[in-house]
């Protein structure tokens, strides 16, 4: 399935304006962002993170994925739930499927999981959770966007490497990414937790056109006025400066994504944001001028 596939949801008898949705990862970069979607449209939200950080409008809760302790409170009253897997882990399955279980007992009926466009159903890392989703849901949707335009505007290791080198080193080559802008997953997001319908599918999500980073650099030496630069290294030179940051097997894994959108795997567009929020996304122009017009300081991520 991809993001142009249709939606086979069932009607929840909820309506929208009901319950309370549950956003792990509350604080980050979609999750920050949905919490705020659902708060304004008027849905009650707990916002959960490892801090329990306030968010406006929201519920704060305190939420550790490798603290179940912390899982019970996360629950209480929630029957909808935005998941955000555990940043860097290679295998999130042994932390996500036991608290799963425990949100269906708990009386969630619908959860939406955050994905990556790299990762089909049964795949590495999050891929085994994509998998398990529907066994345990009967309500669900896996969000699989592209790469986040906020690497490039936040804190993310090519926004840093911007902001202190003016350049961005990676291992794709000219190969070419739909990337897509977190604003429009949240948007997504919401449509699948809230919508009568439920999605019970996955959903790729691009920005768009697709673009390689050369094209990436030029966008925003452009915009800010300050030269940025595309640097292509080889799969094992950025393997290796990933392993002295992440482990050994995280870094190889984001080290061959790198390889596989140079191979074109990454080089295309689906209609998913128009089709389930009725605009189309937004382009990596439009997202760097909101986000890092006036200079080096940038807001986001």
């Amino acid at each position: 399935m991809n993001g142009t596939s249709k939606s086979r949801g069932r009607g929840t008898g909820t309506g929208t304006g009901t319950g309370t949705t549950l956003v792990v990862g509350a604080t980050g970069t979609t999750g920050s962002r949905t919490a705020a979607r659902l708060t304004a449209a008027g849905h009650r939200v707990k916002a959960a993170s490892r801090r329990a950080t306030p968010v406006a409008g929201a519920e704060p809760v305190r939420f550790d994925w490798y603290e179940p302790a912390t899982f019970g409170d996360a629950l209480g009253g929630a029957d909808r739930a935005y998941l955000v897997p555990p940043v860097g882990d290679p295998d999130p399955a042994a932390v996500m499927l036991p608290f799963l279980r425990q949100a269906r007992s708990a009386g969630v009926h619908r959860v939406v999981l955050l994905s990556s466009s790299a990762v089909p159903e049964g795949g590495p890392a999050v891929g085994a959770v994509h998998q398990a989703l529907p066994s345990l849901f009967e309500q669900w949707a896996v969000l699989r966007p592209s790469w986040f335009m906020q690497n490039f505007t936040g804190t993310h290791g090519h926004a840093q490497s911007i902001r202190a080198d003016g350049v961005i080193l990676t291992a794709t080559g000219t190969g070419r990414v739909g990337f897509v802008d977190a604003d429009d997953i949240a948007a997504v997001a919401v449509h699948a937790l809230t919508d009568s319908r439920s999605p019970d599918t996955d959903l790729v999500l691009t920005g768009p056109e697709a673009l390689s980073h050369d094209d990436i650099a030029t966008v925003i030496s452009e915009v800010t006025g300050r030269p940025v630069a595309h640097r292509p290294l080889t799969y094992v030179q950025l393997r290796d400066r990933l392993a002295a940051q992440l482990p050994a097997e995280f870094a190889a894994m984001l080290a061959g994504m790198d390889r596989a959108i140079a191979e074109g795997a990454e080089d295309r567009t689906t209609d998913t944001v128009q089709r389930l929020t009725g605009r189309p996304p937004h382009g990596f122009r439009v997202v760097v001028e909101r986000e890092l017009a006036g200079g080096d300081e940038v807001r986001g991520r």
